[in-house]
């Protein structure tokens, strides 16, 4: 039989870059990613999976520094109303740090692209599979950047028909994701919101059975 498996070392760097991924908002004032770097961290994003081979991602660099500002306004504006939804943690979330729009290297918004809709494949009875391969192909871009010493930052606090208008998306593309990188000061050792102490992550454990719902999965170490 053919071993397909990476290297000890190769596997390693695999496993490390997974467990050292951050959602990052502190990011180096006035730095810059080249655009060797650029071009490898996009064509890593273009790599990923995407169900039917639709592709349905489309990813906008935003370069002008006021067009920053005016997404930096509207994710402003959606602060305010999410911290206003979570009525006792109002003031809790607004000493969040949520975003770093105006401070990143590099702002990109993503979007479901236009003409999505013509995939049947594997949308039939799950159409929110475009979504899904969205979501891939940024955790592909997530994932390059901390190989690359880089932090990103997934902000999510926005309204889609607002930025769309904003960016000239057609009707039916949607806006779905704004992300921030660049060189970062450090990477915590723990997602930013445990340290904040806003949320705290679960075990493996609760989140994996075996043939039912309620059935644990007897697996060593998976309750870790």
């Amino acid at each position: 039989m053919t071993d397909h498996a990476f290297s000890p070392a190769e596997r390693g760097a695999i496993y490390r870059v997974i467990a050292e991924r951050r959602d990052m908002r502190r990011f180096v004032p006035d730095a810059s990613v080249s655009e060797e770097v650029l071009t490898r961290l996009l064509q890593a994003a273009h790599a990923a999976p995407s169900v039917g081979l639709m592709q349905p991602w489309r990813f906008i660099r935003i370069t002008e520094g006021a067009l920053r500002g005016q997404i930096a306004a509207i994710v402003d504006e959606e602060r305010q109303r999410t911290a206003e939804a979570l009525g006792p943690r109002k003031d809790e979330f607004l000493a969040l740090k949520v975003e770093g729009i105006l401070d990143c290297a590099e702002l990109f918004v993503v979007a479901l692209r236009d003409g999505r809709g013509a995939h049947v494949f594997g949308r039939r009875t799950m159409p929110h599979m475009d979504l899904a391969s969205v979501s891939c192909a940024i955790q592909n871009l997530w994932l390059a950047a901390r190989a690359e010493g880089l932090g990103m930052g997934w902000v999510s606090i926005f309204d889609p028909h607002r930025l769309g208008e904003l960016l000239g998306l057609p009707d039916d593309a949607e806006a779905v994701a704004v992300l921030c990188l660049g060189p970062v000061p450090e990477f915590p050792d723990h997602p930013q919101l445990e340290i904040d102490d806003w949320a705290h992550a679960r075990p493996l454990g609760e989140f994996v059975s075996e043939n039912s719902w309620v059935t644990p999965a007897p697996i060593v170490g998976w309750s870790t």
